[in-house]
Parts: structure tokens; sequence; C-alpha cells
């Protein structure tokens, strides 16, 4: 019964909680910087350990220390993928995220190796290690441009989504009619169609493998067209995301440092929530656009 009791009060305990969800999500606290940058260097370890492993002809004495080495950032990720479960106020929406299914990727393939110890399974399990390497997508919970490029990507996927499909349209289209001008000649690369779409994706892409080139006059014309072509498509997704990039920024404005939020409009001299007076830079930018607007009434 203690032991139940224990437990129940282990689960519901919210002063631990708390103090738990300071130290492992928010980075102000000493304990908190202390966490990060202990899990970063795991998290950067344990990535070069993967690419020491990958690596031929190494000592067989190193299989003892990377063994154990593993165990213990396994351990350590297993440990920090449940603390954060605990300590979450919404545990569902944090495991069926992006960053709480890197982390769970991250504890996976030590407990695979365990479950699936047979010798004809080791191919596989060595398959499933590599997905040790996802560990270095943690690291986008200490970058704040980082979340703020994924968030831009987030909201600019429709755009994107709609551009790629018309880029598959475009490819085909092409393809189609390469192997229109190019497939009934004698020894020609352009033998169906799929392979004229596949030179079409490598010649707009810029990439140019050379494995299949036209023969004739015209299908050479198609091919600089499409060259010149790829140089424009290729800018189109850079530019959506720039632009969710710019959008955001400009709705976040200015943070107040009395209760740090956002939100406030061009020109603000006090915080629409708690009243507090603007950053110093922000009160010059806003003198220098009075000055200049009292000179235009003057004019």
């Amino acid at each position: 019964m203690r032991i139940k009791e224990s437990f129940r009060h282990f689960l519901h305990n919210r002063k631990l909680k708390q103090k738990l969800y300071k130290i492992i999500f928010d980075a102000d606290t000493p304990a908190g910087k202390i966490f990060d940058i202990t899990l970063i260097w795991c998290i950067l370890l344990s990535v070069l350990l993967v690419i020491v492993e990958s690596l031929q002809g190494l000592p067989s004495y190193l299989n003892t220390p990377f063994i154990i080495l593993e165990y213990l950032f396994t351990f350590f990720f297993t440990f920090e993928y449940l603390t954060r479960i605990y300590c979450s106020p919404k545990p569902h929406a944090y495991i069926f995220s992006f960053f709480g299914i890197v982390d769970l990727l991250a504890t996976l393939p030590l407990y695979i190796g365990i479950i699936f110890p047979g010798a004809r399974y080791l191919i596989i399990i060595r398959a499933f290690r590599l997905i040790r390497i996802f560990r270095i997508f943690k690291l986008f919970n200490f970058l704040s441009e980082g979340e703020r490029l994924l968030n831009a990507v987030k909201e600019s996927s429709k755009k994107i989504l709609v551009f790629f499909l018309f880029v598959v349209i475009l490819v085909t289209s092409i393809g189609t009619l390469m192997y229109m001008i190019e497939g009934t000649q004698p020894n020609s690369q352009f033998t169906n169609i799929p392979n004229s779409i596949y030179w079409a994706i490598v010649t707009m892409t810029t990439v140019g493998y050379g494995d299949i080139t036209p023969i004739t006059g015209i299908g050479r014309f198609l091919s600089a067209l499409v060259m010149l072509m790829g140089y424009t498509i290729i800018a189109v997704p850079t530019g959506i995301v720039s632009a969710s990039i710019i959008k955001a920024s400009d709705k976040k404005g200015k943070r107040c440092p009395g209760c740090h939020r956002t939100g406030h409009e061009k020109g603000a001299r006090y915080c629409k929530y708690c009243g507090h007076k603007l950053g110093i830079g922000d009160r010059v930018k806003n003198r220098k656009t009075t000055v200049k607007e009292d000179q235009n009434i003057i004019e």
C-alpha cells in the first residue's frame, strides 16, 4: 500500500513537475543551463560515435568502450525523454510532436538490439542503429532561429506543395516532349518516357549527370531552355520561405521588457498588455519616426 501511495504521490507531485519543467524546458535558470549544456555535449558525442563506428578497420579494443558509451547515452536520452513526458503539461502533445518523435528515435536502437538478438537480424539491427543520427535534430531545441525556420516552413508548406506539384507536371510534360523529339533517333538514350522524365529532373535541377544527353538540334535547344528555366524555379521555394520568415518577424515585433510579450503596433512606446515602457532602442526609433512626421507636417 505504501508503495502504491508513494507512486501516486510521485505521479501527481506538482512541485516536482514544476521544478523539472524549469530545468528541462526553461534555459533561464542555472540548473536549466547546465542541463542544456550537458544535453548538447551528449548529442554531439553520440553523433560523433555513430560517425566513428562507420569507419572501416577500427581496432577491436574500441568495441567495448563504444558499447559502454552507447549504453550511457541511451540511458541518458531515455531518462530525458521520460522526464519530459512526466513534467510536460500536455504529454500527448509532446509525444506526437516533431521533437518528441526525434527524442524517441534517439532511444530506440539499443532496445531494438535487445529485443532482436538473433544473428539473422544483425543487419536489420545495424540499420536501426543508424537512427541515432537523428539526435542531431535535438539541437533545434536550443536555437530560436531554428524554431523560427521550422515555423516558416510549416506556414509555407501549402505553397511549396502546390509549387512541387507544378514542377512534377512540368518535368513530366518536358520529358514526354523530349521523348517525342529524341525517341525516334537511332542510338538514342531516350528509350522511354520515364528515362526522359529523369533527364528533365536532372536538367531542371541543374545537376547535370550527363548520362542521358540529346542528339538532335531541337533536343539540345530544349535542353538549354530547361537549364535556364531551372535557375528561376530553384529560387521560388527560397523566396516563399523567406517571405514567411519576414512575415513572422514583422508579426513578432517588439518585446516588452516587463511582461516579455510581443505583438505591439509600430511606433508604440508603452506595452499594451502591462503598460511598461518599451526598450531604449525602440524609444529611439520612435523618436526618429516622430521627428520625421513633425518635419513632414512643417513642410
